[in-house]
Order: C-alpha cells, then structure tokens, then sequence
C-alpha cells in the first residue's frame, strides 16, 4: 500500500507554504526572551530537555510549538505564556491556521516588517542598559540616548527632561 505524501515541514497547513506566521511571531518572541536572559540556544535546550537545533527551529517558526512545550518555556524563561503572543500585528493574527480555513480565495503573501526588538544590537543594548548598576547614571544614559535620537531624527517634539 503507497504512503500518503508527506506534509511539507513548519507548513501551517501542510500545502507547502511554509511557516505559519504566528508561529514564526511566537518563535522570535521566545528567541527574544531567551537573549534577554543572556542564554544560549543550547542552554534553554538542556532546560527543556531539546537539542539547540531544535531550539533554532522553534525560533525560525519552522517547528511548531506545542502547548506543553510552551508552559515549559514560559516558565524557564520566566515569563507568562501571553508574553509569546504580545505585540502580535493584526496581519499575523489574521494568518493563524482557524483563520485561514475555509478562506474561498487565494491568501495574500505576508511580509513583515523587521521588529527592532528582535535584533541583536537591541537585546545587547538593553542587557548592558541594565547591568548598570547605579539608578541615576541608568536614567542620565536613558535620557542622553532619548537627547540624541531627537537630534538625530531632526524632528518631532523634544524629550522632556533634554534641558536638564
């Protein structure tokens, strides 16, 4: 007896059309936290009893994440299990597999914009930010970075503490 085709890898429907985007926006998620913790993919592996290629592929959004799995990462990376799902565009909402069931026609491609919180300059930045131990020298950091992005953007209203 001839086996069934298998389903294309990380496809939301297995038809081929590779990554759900809500799983590819909970992957990055997950990622995001993990480097704000200052893990390696093959420590939060060990923690949740994975390889770190697994790891990657959950972050990529080509495996998709199972419930239990996600409990487990929620609590080894600390956070609530609504944190993966935050800050979610609409348009990412709108691709979840129940939505796009019984959709009559073609689904329109998907891009999405580069999230600067999912950079690596971002999450360094925001780790080193907060090794500053010192509150007040963290808050003239904070408001010399706020001063300079308003030079530089040449626009827009001052930040409010710029004259101090």
């Amino acid at each position: 007896m001839p086996r069934p085709p298998a389903k294309a890898i990380g496809s939301a429907s297995g038809r081929g059309e590779g990554p759900n985007p809500v799983g590819v926006h909970v992957g990055a998620r997950v990622r995001q936290c993990r480097t704000l913790l200052g893990l390696s993919q093959e420590k939060l592996g060990e923690a949740i009893g994975l390889t770190f290629q697994q790891v990657q592929k959950y972050e990529r959004g080509s495996n998709r994440i199972g419930a239990s799995r996600l409990f487990d990462l929620s609590r080894v990376l600390d956070t609530d299990i609504n944190y993966f799902f935050e800050d979610m565009l609409e348009e990412v909402a709108e691709r979840s597999p129940v939505r796009l069931r019984g959709l009559s026609e073609e689904a329109k491609t998907f891009e999405v914009e580069p999230n600067p919180m999912a950079k690596r300059e971002t999450l360094e930045l925001v780790r080193a930010y907060y090794r500053i131990d010192d509150p007040s020298l963290r808050k003239r950091l904070f408001e010399m970075t706020k001063a300079l992005a308003y030079h530089c953007q040449g626009a827009g209203e001052a930040p409010a503490n710029l004259e101090d």
